[in-house]
């Protein structure tokens, strides 16, 4: 739960500071994706670009966290000792599970 505020919080921020400086440049109204005009309201349209910057800056700060895992935490083999299977060079390391 942690790391999931570590993710989510920061990107809200992010997201709305995004929303605000894409959408004070850009008129909503007259966005044109994929060469049609946008036909949604302009609230509709602020919104969904809150939650396209969010996701980005979320997908940003997921692969930050991804990435600052230890040697340990790679490591680590998920099965218990006894249940490894015969041969497994960490069948009698009690601690590569912990």
């Amino acid at each position: 739960m942690k790391k999931t505020m570590w993710i989510l919080w920061p990107a809200f921020i992010v997201g709305g500071i995004a929303e605000g400086i894409f959408f004070t440049v850009f008129d909503p109204m007259e966005l044109q994706p994929f060469g049609e005009a946008v036909e949604l309201s302009r609230l509709a349209v602020y919104s969904i670009g809150f939650v396209l910057f969010w996701a980005f800056a979320a997908a940003s700060s997921t692969f930050t966290c991804f990435l600052q895992r230890g040697s340990d935490e790679i490591n680590r083999c998920p099965i218990p000792p006894v249940r490894r299977p015969e041969g497994c060079p960490r069948r009698d390391d009690p601690d590569a599970a912990s």
